[in-house]
């Protein structure tokens, strides 16, 4: 019996966890082939390469974004070979099941709930007397075609579970793909709009186990390793024995990134880290979604906003790990404006990225079986988020959504630091105040519905500072030049302000730098660059303050200076060295 285990990833980057853990508990009584793709990938040719391998039973792993993509492959193949048996399992199909199994007749199978146990059992039925009442956890149909459910199973112990990372054909790809490790399953919090809420207690993997497969995945190329645990540090001596062991046995290269717990964090653990840890190990998300309390109080969701805030602030205070920050839009009784406050809250602490995501009312969680008590509509397929409530309406969404986009591109990463810092500070009454009407002007300009080089956004920014009549648009102007040329690789073939020196200007202030090196400060006279190196990599600016002083001092000491960026021609990197006064 020839078996597949396939599922369609968001990205290629991505590995499915699942069907590896499927593969090995059935070994060696079945050989498993794994097939993996992506919801881009073109449906005729996801359907070609499972059918030309002619297996007896396919098993497709389902989530939110990848199940009605996964619906029109097997549609296909039923139709093509309706004998190839059909088995879907993952949180998506794992609640409604009887709605699923009446609304996809080409689903033979649903293995509800942890798979590994109940997919072998099944695939020794399929392979003798196919008796499928002694498969605990799975729906079927019978030869009438009526739907049965079998109730699920006990809980495995996680401790005898065989790795899952151990297969000789994802070595090949392990430098260029994220590699996920799981230390334990279930979580200890109640969040309504949370999958992980449904399963009471957390259990552990063994640990020795676990680090056995990290320094495995490690010695074998793995470059970015991701912990999906949903709560990394519920135990405090679990998540310090780990980092311990991270930070000892890392090898060059290798960031390990986990969802903590941000307010049960204890100060000493972070304390710990700044001073161990090397700088970009770690990496660490955390979910706040929301700082209304009472938004909170209503999801079962407890959060001490104090105290998460103290371990951002910590971490970020230590410069050694970077922190990614989630909000949900679209909670219980928050409206715009308590949206608004809690986005401003959070954006306070200046993460590193700041994730903006909309509610989605996912199969089997409390939230959505209470929808009506919020008046909540939602899209009816995946990934089943919501259009409005009885405080968050439609149009406020779309506000919402503006905000979303601009703050992708302009803050999470990181293409004009010092720009956004001085607007958000300076110019609007708010953050979110600046990316609402930035968005808001994007949108009716159309730009979201077009591609962006690196100098288009740039303009765009300032096309929107000029509209808007901000003061101190030569500061602004000089920030952004500031960061262009730092974010630029190479020397730029022509600048996009309008207000570039002229040829003999910039001749005059080459001529000046030759002369008095010392004028662009010690570190670039330590470069020794020579005249024919100067003109050929590196262009030469004019600012409205003392780029040195603030550099130093965050201040701003007006008067006109001059910025010279060098780009080193093998590092693909540019240096800054503003004139002193």
């Amino acid at each position: 019996m020839k078996v597949i285990a396939a599922t369609l990833n968001a990205k290629f980057i991505h590995t499915n966890i699942a069907i590896r853990y499927l593969k090995a508990y059935a070994a060696p009584e079945f050989e498993i082939e794994l097939s993996e793709y992506t919801i881009k990938d073109p449906t005729m040719n996801i359907v070609t390469d499972l059918v030309q391998r002619k297996p007896d039973v396919i098993g497709f792993s389902c989530y939110i974004w990848n199940i009605e993509e996964t619906i029109k492959v097997i549609s296909m193949i039923k139709k093509i070979n309706p004998s190839i048996q059909i088995v879907v399992g993952g949180p998506e199909v794992t609640y409604d099941v009887m709605e699923w199994m009446e609304r996809v007749p080409q689903f033979d199978f649903i293995v509800i709930g942890e798979g590994e146990e109940t997919f072998k059992n099944l695939l020794q039925q399929l392979d003798s007397e196919r008796d499928y009442l002694q498969v605990a956890g799975i729906s079927y149909r019978t030869e009438t075609g009526e739907i049965k459910l079998n109730p699920q199973r006990h809980k495995l112990d996680l401790r005898e579970l065989p790795s899952p990372y151990r297969f000789k054909e994802d070595i090949e790809h392990l430098g260029k793909r994220v590699s996920y490790i799981e230390t334990s399953r279930g979580c200890p919090f109640s969040c309504q709009f949370c999958l992980s809420s449904i399963e009471v207690g957390v259990r552990y993997f063994d640990r020795e186990k676990i680090k056995d497969d990290i320094r495995y995945l490690m010695k074998n190329g793995a470059k970015t390793i991701k912990f999906v645990d949903r709560t990394f540090n519920i135990s405090r001596s679990y998540a310090l024995e780990m980092f311990r062991f991270l930070i000892d046995e890392h090898l060059p290269g290798t960031v390990f990134q986990f969802e903590i717990t941000a307010d049960i964090m204890r100060p000493e653990v972070i304390e710990f880290l700044n001073q161990e840890a090397p700088p970009g190990l770690f990496r660490f998300e955390i979910g706040v979604q929301s700082t209304n309390d009472y938004t909170n109080e209503l999801v079962m969701r407890k959060q001490n906003f104090e105290k998460l805030t103290r371990t951002v602030t910590m971490v970020k205070e230590g410069k050694k790990i970077d922190q990614h920050l989630d909000l949900i839009a679209g909670l219980p009784e928050e409206d715009y404006d308590t949206f608004k406050k809690t986005f401003n809250d959070v954006f306070e602490m200046r993460p590193e990225e700041l994730q903006l995501g909309f509610l989605k009312m996912l199969r089997g969680t409390g939230l959505r079986l209470r929808a009506a008590d919020h008046q909540y509509i939602y899209m009816d397929q995946s990934p089943y988020e919501i259009l409005g409530n009885n405080v968050l309406s439609f149009d406020d969404i779309i506000k919402i959504k503006q905000v979303e986009d601009v703050l992708e591109k302009y803050w999470n990463d990181h293409r004009m630091d010092h720009t956004i810092e001085y607007i958000v500070t300076n110019s609007f009454s708010s953050p979110f105040e600046f990316f609402q009407q930035f968005g808001s002007y994007w949108e009716n300009r159309g730009w979201s519905r077009i591609g962006h080089q690196l100098e288009d956004l740039f303009m765009r920014l300032f096309d929107f500072i000029k509209s808007s009549n901000l003061p101190d648009q030569d500061i602004i102007l000089s920030l952004m030049k500031i960061d262009y040329l730092e974010n630029a690789k190479f020397k730029p073939r022509k600048s996009w302000w309008e207000d570039r020196l002229e040829k003999d200007e910039r001749s005059a202030l080459y001529h000046m730098f030759l002369e008095d090196p010392r004028l662009l400060g010690e570190d670039f006279v330590a470069l020794g660059i020579k005249e024919k190196e100067l003109y050929k990599h590196s262009i030469v600016e004019e600012l409205s303050f003392d780029y040195q002083e603030y550099m130093q001092t965050g201040v701003f000491k007006r008067g006109k200076t001059s910025l010279l960026a060098y780009f080193e021609p093998t590092k693909q990197q540019s240096l800054l060295f503003g004139t002193k006064k």
